[in-house]
């Protein structure tokens, strides 16, 4: 113990010096599983530019893929973002049903998005695409994979939104650790909009 710490019990006063929380677990858990899942990502993508720039045929994304669907599929996931922002506000003010409200908000952003990529993919299976292509197989490859995330991050939204009565302002470090996941998500989506669909 610190003589600062010392001094502060001497007096009274608690000290700012504190162990690791069940709290701090969680979100350190969280980085983790984030760091990892960020290499999974980053490889996949990495295989997708070696596959790409290392085949003189390869198709122009452009010409394929519906750019302006995707694209309000992006805005989407970054408006469901900051809903997210605004849950965590709530239940940090304590305003229990302004958090259940933004929660569901986020929530059904999430399955609009998953409802437009199944259109996406059905549309493009109907004209041709498939994985027998390796520019098919890595398309659904990455971009199943990150519907995968979105499924279980709207999962992960409806069950916080029913256990919505733990969380308030001075108990809400499950709804950060949520809010941490759904960044990552929308994030990882606007970097393969990036170089599957734009580049």
């Amino acid at each position: 113990m610190s003589h600062a710490a010392a001094a502060g019990h001497a007096i009274g006063v608690e000290p700012t010096e504190s162990p690791l929380t069940p709290e701090s677990w969680g979100k350190l858990g969280m980085w983790i599983f984030l760091a990892g899942d960020a290499m999974s990502f980053g490889g996949l993508l990495a295989g997708y530019a070696a596959l790409r720039f290392g085949d003189p045929a390869w198709p122009v994304p452009s010409t394929i893929l519906g750019i302006g669907l995707t694209a309000v599929m992006t805005f989407i996931l970054i408006c469901s973002s900051v809903s997210m922002v605004k849950a965590l506000s709530a239940v940090r003010h304590g305003d229990h049903q302004r958090f259940i409200m933004w929660i569901l908000v986020t929530a059904f952003g999430g399955a609009i998005f998953l409802g437009c990529q199944a259109y996406e993919w059905t549309h493009l299976i109907d004209h041709g695409l498939s994985t027998a292509t390796l520019f098919g197989a890595t398309f659904f490859v990455l971009t199943g994979f990150h519907g995968l995330h979105v499924t279980s991050g709207v999962i992960y939204l409806l069950v916080i939104a029913a256990l919505g009565s733990r969380f308030d302002a001075e108990s809400n470090n499950a709804v950060e650790i949520l809010g941490l996941y759904w960044h990552f998500v929308d994030l990882v989506w606007i970097l393969i909009f990036t170089f599957v669909y734009l580049i």
